[in-house]
């Protein structure tokens, strides 16, 4: 079974993406976004501040409040050399980005260097608190592939790192947006609920909302739910093998609720809506920390492997009892929420076990995400990408978004 999960070609999920197709800018209003409406085979144009004509009452939907840092620092040397380094996770703290970021004085990251050939030695990078000269100082401890782990230092041991790169650093946009940051890339590469410090990339699907949707949600007695998934460079990694069982899938750290899972039990059977994939990477990757629970695995932080999902029966558990399961461990070691590193790749033929639809932007071709939106509505993709173009749907992070429910779900 898992082999023909792993034999899957990408090239399947190619299509011809025009540059003039790819949003350099969001929009003057979050929610003048167009919105694509894909249910029971039926494709309807509409706009993102009619969402609420679209959504079921009673739904829930699922946010990530995740909140992305200004993750690129440009160093320079005495030479005058520009090297720019782009945080990715921290090293401190077992990956826990709350606590590494809170850290003064130093810390260490794992990141990715350009001009890495230039960085011999210390560099520095100046800027100013408080009208006062503060350095930044980097070093490279070590080297792992295409990713360097640095020892980073300032003299104003007072500053915590949050601090240093929210002063210091510059928003991360994806490298299809061929532009330099902008002042305004601060706000719009954010959503309005963004929370917990801890993102290099957005999580774009909930860059539409505005406050006057979730009031339009509210008058329909739709609630709205937050996890926390920090979203890392490796979204935008494209597939660059023939078969996605050669594709190595990066890890993301998330966070979950105990009361969220309590609502999730509470709230079947009314359908509930994934707002972003890695919502829906969050959510699904519980049923695999049950499945550790259930086998007697015990740890303070999960780790949820790329094919987990895939190894033996692929039904042997419900959202249900994931959640029964996920509620009695919580109890038992009295604790609040649970943490996990998940590398959970989500592909077609996955069967679903929380989600009624998904709220999504348009993907790259050949993108793991592609793959995932494949898991709700199978090849008819093709037909809906064809549409959104020939219709010049905006694509990508600052693009348009979609409504699509799912033909692929498990019974509760």
């Amino acid at each position: 079974m898992l082999k023909e999960y792993q034999s899957i070609k990408i090239e399947e999920f190619n299509y011809e993406l025009p540059e003039d197709n790819i949003a350099k800018y969001p929009l003057p209003k979050r929610d003048e976004s167009k919105l694509l409406v894909y249910e029971n085979n039926e494709i309807t144009d509409s706009h993102f501040s009619e969402i609420h004509d679209f959504l079921p009452k009673n739904s829930m939907l699922l946010v990530n409040n995740t909140r992305v840092i200004p993750a690129r620092l440009i160093f320079f040397k005495d030479t005058g050399a520009q090297i720019e380094v782009f945080c990715l996770e921290p090293l401190d703290f077992n990956g826990d980005y709350t606590r590494a970021l809170a850290k003064k004085y130093k810390c260490r990251w794992k990141c990715i260097a350009g001009n890495l050939k230039k960085w011999k030695g210390t560099i520095t990078l100046s800027f100013l608190y408080n009208n006062n000269p503060v350095t930044l100082y980097a070093d490279i401890e070590s080297r792992i592939d295409e990713t360097v782990n640095v020892f980073f230092s300032w003299d104003m041991p007072d500053l915590d790192f949050a601090t240093v790169v929210e002063l210091a650093g510059l928003v991360p946009l994806p490298p299809y947006i061929k532009r330099k940051t902008e002042e305004t890339d601060k706000l719009r590469y954010q959503t309005v609920y963004a929370q917990h410090r801890g993102s290099v990339a957005a999580p774009t699907a909930g860059l539409h909302f505005t406050p006057e949707v979730f009031n339009q949600l509210k008058s329909k007695n739709i609630s709205v739910e937050e996890i926390t998934l920090h979203v890392g460079a490796g979204t935008f990694k494209p597939v660059s093998v023939d078969e996605i069982g050669q594709h190595i899938m990066h890890a993301e750290h998330l966070i979950v609720e105990k009361l969220l899972l309590e609502k999730l039990l509470n709230h079947t059977p009314n359908p509930l809506i994934a707002v972003g994939t890695t919502t829906v990477r969050t959510i699904e990757s519980l049923v695999q920390i049950a499945r550790k629970i259930k086998n007697g695995e015990e740890t303070d932080v999960f780790v949820v492997n790329q094919w987990d999902a895939y190894s033996g029966d692929n039904q042997d558990i419900t959202m249900h009892e994931s959640l029964e399961i996920l509620l009695k461990f919580m109890d038992c070691k009295k604790i609040n929420h649970i943490e996990a590193q998940t590398s959970m790749m989500i592909v077609p033929g996955y069967l679903l076990r929380f989600f009624d639809a998904i709220i999504t932007n348009f993907h790259q071709p050949k993108s793991t995400l592609l793959l995932l939106v494949t898991s709700f509505i199978g090849m008819d993709w093709k037909q809906i990408y064809h549409h959104s173009i020939q219709n010049n749907y905006r694509f990508l992070s600052y693009g348009d978004s979609s409504l699509l429910f799912t033909k692929n779900k498990q019974n509760q």
